[in-house]
């Protein structure tokens, strides 16, 4: 008779990895975000280029929103919130945009087990939590863009590792410390 499997070890399960499907950068507050095949992900700061790398950390670890995710599948969810026929992930001012792997699922149910995701062979990022829309939404989508956005904004994360990110790469969820010598 097989044991019963703990919430812990579920939240951790996914049936396959995700993929990066686009890398932007913000070079500066309220400019226009830049598309890039690759980029340096660097340990407590964020991408490299990116506003959020620019700042000086003010506390070990840095802050908790050093690079931005989002899900490629709620853009169609958003655009039919907004009834646009399409949105633009670049519109949307976040920095990674990613398939195949459930965002909001990457939410840590336990304060003292984060989620921790490899994208390709190097980069390691630690998700830290919702990344809510803000009220650009309503100049960029329209009247409700910031509501469309709630729920669909994507996560947030820090750089526990740094290295080279390049568009295609894979993105798997790595157990945490505590759960990886865990029995299923």
């Amino acid at each position: 008779m097989s044991q019963p499997v703990s919430l812990h070890h579920l939240v951790q399960q996914f049936p396959h990895p995700g993929r990066l499907d686009a890398i932007y950068l913000r070079p500066a507050r309220r400019e226009a975000v830049i598309a890039v095949q690759q980029a340096q992900a660097l340990v407590d700061r964020g991408l490299s280029g990116d506003r959020a790398a620019e700042k000086t950390p003010w506390r070990a670890g840095g802050n908790k929103r050093q690079v931005t995710l989002i899900q490629a599948e709620h853009l169609p969810v958003v655009a039919a919130f907004t009834q646009l026929a399409r949105i633009d992930p670049a519109w949307l001012r976040r920095n990674l945009l990613v398939s195949g792997l459930n965002l909001l699922a990457t939410k840590t149910m336990f304060k003292d087990e984060p989620l921790i995701v490899r994208i390709g062979a190097q980069v390691v990022l630690e998700i830290t939590g919702p990344c809510e829309p803000c009220s650009r939404m309503e100049e960029i989508l329209g009247a409700g863009g910031y509501n469309a956005m709630r729920g669909h904004g994507g996560m947030t994360a820090r750089v526990l590792a740094g290295g080279p990110l390049q568009v295609g790469d894979a993105i798997t969820c790595l157990p945490t410390p505590s759960q990886s010598g865990a029995q299923a």
